[in-house]
């Protein structure tokens, strides 16, 4: 194997990974089920509260 061969290969392949893990992080953030948690996190620093949150 040369250095072209591994870097094409890293080149191809990295790109289809990174792709694939960018749609699984979509799907993760924009699923329904955690719409309540977000919301949550995005509202946390507004809270005056000396409790954390369980």
């Amino acid at each position: 194997m040369t250095y072209q061969t591994v870097a094409g290969f890293a080149q191809t392949w990295g790109l289809g990974f990174f792709f694939l893990m960018f749609l699984v992080v979509l799907a993760y953030a924009l699923w329904p089920k955690n719409r309540e948690r977000f919301e949550r996190a995005a509202h946390a620093p507004l809270r005056h509260d000396d409790h954390p949150e369980n």
